[in-house]
This record gives structure tokens, sequence and C-alpha cells, in this order.
């Protein structure tokens, strides 16, 4: 039974090294309702609490008598930057084979889109681009067309729930047992499209206004659903802050178009702006390179500086009280 939630022999090593006692058991994180999660040990539900680790859904983690007592390394992991200001990893999902950015056909923003794919590129899953409620939409073809044009590469699936349109190419990305994940804002219809690969109302939604083809988004936490033909997929809620976490190569797998221009410019420094013999600069000339998307790569780019510089700078105050501790130590034990 934990083979069809994703265990393998690599997760089954990665175990055994943790594991704190014989009695420990593997588990597969389900849900996260803050105070406990819900856990499958390969035979049944439970729910467990976590004092010690925090994990996230995905996560295979260390049971102990109804308690998570650690958590298996993880092979691939989905982050970003906290809501607040305190400059703090969230983790959002682990363990991700695919992972599906959400646009709908009601409202699509590339420029969200890029934001999502980055995510999904810093995650190490397979990031697919899926279009939603193409029954709503007499364009889905256009859609398509400009989604693929900023998705280097990325495959882009045209889905309606209603209709059944690419639902079932969607559940093929998840067999025989891959975990996917949903991501995009609110009212994009994420739980809805879970609902039709289910074939049941099993994630709870609204209804969808007739005027905007928009709907309301209900998931309250992260959660985990076995397919009934297998594969499994993680429903999030919609993140009304998608901020960057640590990554700065993802930006290289959605914005290879603007890096291979660069590498074009006459000057090595080239910033784009004033210089001659840019490359970037000709081809938003020429019409080849829409500006929009060098505001984005800019815009990504520095808030991941940013983010890397933040970090370095609490490394080294932690660095500088860690020294501070140990001197003081040696100095108190010198004296007679």
């Amino acid at each position: 039974m934990l083979a069809s939630l994703g265990w393998n022999s690599q997760f089954a090593a990665k175990f055994k090294q943790i594991a704190p006692s014989p009695g420990s058991v593997p588990g597969r994180v389900l849900a996260d309702y803050g105070a406990d999660y819900l856990v499958h040990d390969g035979e049944s539900v439970l729910r467990a609490l976590a004092r010690h680790v925090d994990p996230a859904v995905g996560d295979w983690v260390v049971l102990d008598e109804s308690e998570i007592r650690g958590i298996v390394e993880r092979r691939t992991v989905f982050s970003r930057r906290a809501p607040g200001v305190e400059n703090r990893r969230q983790v959002l999902a682990a363990n991700v084979d695919v992972a599906f950015v959400v646009a709908a056909a009601t409202d699509v923003n590339v420029r969200r889109v890029e934001r999502y794919l980055t995510i999904a590129w810093q995650s190490g899953a397979s990031p697919v681009v899926v279009l939603t409620k193409a029954d709503v939409t007499g364009s889905a073809a256009a859609m398509r067309l400009e989604l693929e044009s900023v998705a280097a590469g990325t495959p882009v699936m045209v889905t309606s729930a209603v209709t059944g349109e690419g639902v079932d190419d969607m559940e093929r990305e998840l067999q025989p047992n891959r975990t996917g994940v949903l991501l995009g804002p609110s009212g994009v219809g994420k739980s809805t499209l879970i609902n039709a690969i289910l074939g049941s109302e099993l994630m709870r939604t609204r209804e969808i206004h007739a005027g905007s083809g928009e709907g309301r988004h209900m998931t309250s936490h992260r959660q985990l659903v076995q397919l009934p033909r297998g594969g499994m997929i993680i429903d999030t809620p919609g993140l009304r802050e998608a901020q960057l976490w640590e990554g700065e190569e993802a930006l290289g797998d959605v914005f290879d178009d603007i890096e291979q221009l660069a590498r074009r410019c006459r000057f090595s420094d080239c910033a784009h702006d004033t210089e001659p013999g840019c490359a970037i600069k000709a081809a938003i000339a020429d019409g080849s390179l829409d500006p929009g998307r060098l505001r984005s790569y800019r815009k990504l780019s520095r808030e991941l500086r940013a983010i890397r510089a933040k970090s370095d700078a609490r490394l080294r105050i932690e660095d500088r009280r860690k020294w501070k501790k140990m001197i003081t130590a040696a100095r108190a034990r010198a004296r007679p």
C-alpha cells in the first residue's frame, strides 16, 4: 500500500537512517490542520502530532505511537518566502513530481504564470501549465499560444471541468503513483479540477459567478488526495502572496530566451539600458521580445537577490553570535 502513495527504495533507505526505534513506521502526510496532521501509514489514516519537527503535506515521516518523530529527506520541496516582514521560508508541499501551474481562461495573467513557474522550477518538480475553464471562452487556442510564449517549453494543457477536456491528460501525468500539486491564485478552479479527475465532489467549491466566470476558492488547508486510477494530487489554498524563495537558477528555466539574448550583447556586463550592441534592446525594438516580459524578469531577479542578501546577513549575524559565545566560554574556562 505504501507503494501506491509513492514510497520507493530511496525513501526506504533514508527512512532507516533516521528511524529512532524498531517500532517506528513510515507514513505520508495527507493534510496539515495546524494543530495536527492527517497521515497514511500504508494501512490506515490517522491523526498525528508533531512536537519537534515541522512536516509539510507530501512529506514522508517517521511515525511512533501517533507522533511524528522525524521527516525523511525530501526529494523535491515547494517553498515560498513566508508572508510578513521576516525573511523566513515556508514549505508548501514536498516530494512532488509534477507541478500544475493553473491559470483560468477568465483571467490569463502571463506575469503571474511566470512567477508560479519560477516557484515550480525552484522545487525540482516538472512543471506543466494548465488553462482551466476553457468552456467559458471562445479563444482557448489563442490563450494557449499566449501561455506557450512565456512557458519556455513547458507543456501547456487546456482543460474544462465542465466538458472534461484535458482532464484525462492531467490524470495520465500522475500514473501510476506520481504526485502532482496545483499552484495558482484563488478562483482559478483548482478544487473543481480535482473533483473532475476524481469523478466526485470531494473538494469543497462554490458556484461560479454567471457574469465573470469566477469561482470563490474554498480550500483552507493543503491536502493530498489519492486518485482512483493511481497517482496523487495536492490542492493548495490560493496564495495571496506568491513570494519567491532562494534559487536564482530557476529564472534560467523560465526566462531562457532573455538569458540567451543577454549572452549576445556586446558587453558581458551589459545592463540592457543605454549600452551599444545590446541584443535585448534590439529584440524589444524589432518586437521579438515583450518589454513586459523583461520587466517581469528584472522584478523576479531583484526579489531573489534581496532574499539571498537577507539570508546571508542573517547567517553572518548567527555566526558572530556563535563565535562570541565560544570566545566568552573559552575565556571563562581560562580564568583561575
